[in-house]
């Protein structure tokens, strides 16, 4: 086991990951910016550097500070956890060059299934199914070619990164240049790669994805499935649950077998996700696989009794996967909330400065990953996540009354947050009876305005 590992982020996640450490006996520090100066990861953590002023750039993202930290405090590796640097190949590979162990996959599994054409094609060659679409346009007289064969509607989508960035719908002919410019541009912004290619779009499919170990000795074990279906307009993910609801038996084995074979494909180690979207005719299409620890994995950690974040530390210190696939059950259903500093009225428009009041639930059956408090301050400058709430029980209508009962106990005060978006998606009939898909929030219960600032998408 290690004996010291370095966070390279910030937030919840960085409290979860020091959490771990500390049951694993194994020492935890912090990074942290000037912005972040009074979190909670830099209390809790057994030691902590500054990389940098607030913006991402100049520190989370600043590789040469966060090098020099784990040097001085002599890490044995680091952990990225999810967003910034966690799905940099580069960073992996910087990382081994100074001897320090990267908790996660193999510079080459990242950079492989972190572009998404590449990823497509390696899924094809591995016999899972795709969603048909495009290699990366380089044309329009290219793109149009593409979906006069496919057809209209086409998803155009970044080759690069994640988090619904760099996607466009197109409905038409005439609309398709504006959409790829606006793609091609939101994607260089936000990962510095423009790339785009096109799919064809699914209309209301669901988001399942998969939860896979793989040690580094080729033992690959699936950990059940998250429904992540209740999306944003822009894509990203608002609440999931595991396991999926009303997901047939036979539909649900194929999908693991898709993911273990997915993961062997690629030569992958450590924690991964392989998300599919499936179709209401029971077809199913590899999406992308998240080569990192998700947001959401706390309702996957609840049913099936796997510590995700343990495991991963592990597998990166060299130990065998000993979990064996006929041990992973569920027991019970688990949902989790995730309480974002965003005014879900004006097109989730993120919210910073200092909180209020702030309470959190508890009782049985509820779990809170949160790195907030009374009084702190949010920064404007990272994403706005602010708390997950997971309730779980026997059933899924266990669960569901348990998280009423859990966003009820919750006081976020100060800013605009998604808590009492979440309430009326818990009182929801058509989400009560698990009628959901991945336009399901935009066309129920968002109004005009809000759910124009989006569209389809996963």
């Amino acid at each position: 086991m290690f004996n010291k590992v370095l966070i390279a982020n910030r937030g919840e996640i960085a409290l979860r990951i020091i959490r771990a450490c500390r049951e694993l006996d194994c020492k935890s520090v912090a990074i942290f910016s000037e912005a972040d100066r009074n979190s909670l990861h830099v209390r809790f953590a057994d030691e902590a550097f500054c990389v940098g002023p607030g913006p991402s750039g100049r520190s989370y993202l600043n590789v040469p500070n966060i090098i020099s930290a784990a040097e001085l405090a002599g890490v044995d590796a680091i952990h990225p956890g999810y967003g910034f640097l966690s799905e940099n190949a580069g960073f992996a590979e910087i990382c081994a060059s100074h001897g320090i162990k990267f908790i996660g996959p193999p510079a080459t599994a990242i950079a492989l299934m972190g572009d998404k054409a590449s990823a497509k094609h390696r899924m094809l060659e591995a016999g899972v199914p795709v969603i048909p679409g495009s290699g990366i346009i380089d044309s329009l007289t290219e793109a149009k070619k593409f979906c006069a064969e496919a057809g209209y509607p086409v998803l155009i989508k970044a080759t690069a990164g994640g988090g619904g960035k760099g996607m466009r719908i197109v409905g038409r002919d005439a609309d398709l240049a504006a959409g790829l410019t606006a793609a091609g541009g939101e994607a260089q912004a936000a990962f510095g790669n423009g790339g785009v290619y096109i799919e064809k779009l699914l209309v209301r499919p669901r988001h399942i994805e998969v939860q896979v170990l793989a040690d580094e000795y080729g033992h690959v074990i699936h950990v059940g499935e998250r429904d992540c279906s209740v999306q944003k307009p822009s894509h990203q993910k608002l609440l999931e649950e595991a396991p999926a609801h009303n997901l047939d038996a036979d539909l649900r084995m194929k999908l693991y077998e898709a993911a273990v074979r997915a993961s062997r494909a690629c030569g992958y180690a450590n924690a991964g996700t392989l998300e599919f979207l499936v179709t209401e005719d029971g077809k199913f299409f590899f999406m992308e696989m998240n080569t990192r620890i998700q947001v959401e994995h706390p309702v996957t950690e609840v049913v099936y009794g796997v510590d995700l974040v343990k495991w991963q530390i592990r597998i990166a210190a060299g130990e065998r996967l000993t979990r064996r696939q006929e041990d992973i059950k569920p027991r019970g259903h688990a949902i989790e909330c995730r309480i974002n500093a965003e005014d879900p009225d004006k097109k989730f428009t993120p919210a910073a400065g200092r909180l209020g009041s702030v309470l959190m639930p508890g009782g049985p059956g509820i779990r809170v990953d949160t790195h907030i408090y009374t009084g702190c301050e949010v920064p404007p400058y990272y994403d706005s996540l602010l708390a997950k709430i997971t309730a779980s029980g026997r059933d899924r209508n266990d669960a569901i009354s348990r998280m009423r009962r859990a966003l009820f106990e919750t006081e976020v005060r100060g800013l605009a947050t998604t808590l009492g978006l979440h309430q009326r998606i818990m009182m929801n009939p058509s989400f009560v009876e698990g009628r959901t898909h991945v336009t399901w929030l935009r066309e129920e219960l968002l109004s005009p305005q809000t759910a124009a600032a989006g569209s389809h998408g996963g």
